[in-house]
């Protein structure tokens, strides 16, 4: 019972693991903050849907260095994201800008939503007021018949 918890403390205590390697930490406590903070924000272009701080990538490991450097050579943390958006476009941030072209990105969901439920329920509104369809009634032999098989069962 012992190992038991002892096993459960351990995977609450530790968390997710971090892909940083000791020789890109910066020595600079506050810009290593910087870095980590930007590091989350931007994605591994290999993992897609991983950080380049989670990320054990190559790519990743060279975006975080790259981070780094921009941020020890005196950018901002807007300047940085901003020269790396510029050198691997806008599908590196893990949150795109909702501006410009993104606009149409951002709203094309909830607006292909909206007209698929409004033809939806134009559709089956339609279905409730069309009229049955009229067959050609059963002729006398025909009703006899199925009068003998209904008798047969």
């Amino acid at each position: 019972m012992i190992w038991i918890r002892a096993i459960l403390l351990s995977i609450f205590l530790v968390g997710p693991a971090q892909a940083v390697e000791p020789d890109e930490v910066l020595s600079d406590p506050f810009l290593e903050a910087r870095a980590r903070n930007l590091s989350k924000e931007l994605r591994c272009i290999v993992c897609q849907n991983e950080s380049i701080d989670e990320s054990n990538a190559s790519l990743a490991r060279d975006l975080r260095i790259l981070v780094r450097e921009r941020l020890a050579s005196g950018d901002s943390d807007q300047q940085a994201i901003d020269f790396i958006v510029a050198r691997y476009g806008e599908f590196v941030l893990l949150r795109p800008q909702v501006s410009g072209a993104n606009i149409v990105l951002w709203l094309a969901a909830p607006v292909v939503f909206l007209m698929a439920g409004a033809l939806a329920i134009a559709y089956l509104h339609g279905r409730s007021r069309a009229r049955p369809a009229q067959g050609t009634p059963l002729s006398d032999t025909e009703e006899a018949r199925i009068a003998e098989l209904i008798k047969d069962d």
